[in-house]
């Protein structure tokens, strides 16, 4: 497995465990109360802060812990990255064109944010497994 390959298994990982922790916290918060009420900010900005670092530590095991053989891109790893890649900002466009229309609404900044962030968090998760199913199976003729 090429480090690129485990990459993309971190940030499958990383990437929802994140934001599912931080729907916990927030749930646990609310307690019965409407979620537009409760206290959010420091808590997503503590949550992404610490999957960017977990990420980054979890990475830097991957190449450590990788062959030498490991590092080398190919053609094919550019491919792969650039299709999940392209796969992850359909989401994140998806999510940004919500919390736009959420926006034009007058919706709470509560829900505005929370969209953004599923649309990162989902973005992200399904670019990285669309990067899997490529090193798996290669990648599909469009």
């Amino acid at each position: 497995m090429t480090v690129e390959e485990k990459r993309a298994w971190i940030m499958a990982a990383v990437s929802p465990g994140a934001f599912a922790v931080y729907a916990a916290i927030i749930l646990v918060r609310a307690g019965g109360a409407p979620l537009r009420d409760v206290p959010y900010v420091s808590t997503m900005l503590w949550t992404i802060g610490i999957s960017i670092v977990v990420s980054i530590v979890l990475h830097i095991v991957a190449a450590i812990t990788s062959g030498a053989d490991a590092h080398k891109k190919d053609v094919r790893d550019r491919e792969i990255y650039r299709f999940g890649d392209t796969v992850g900002q359909v989401f994140i466009f998806l999510g940004a064109v919500a919390a736009m229309g959420l926006a034009m609404a007058e919706v709470s900044h509560f829900w505005i944010t929370h969209v953004i962030y599923l649309g990162f968090a989902v973005g992200t998760c399904l670019g990285s497994l669309a990067k899997i199913a490529a090193y798996r199976d290669g990648i599909p003729d469009c």
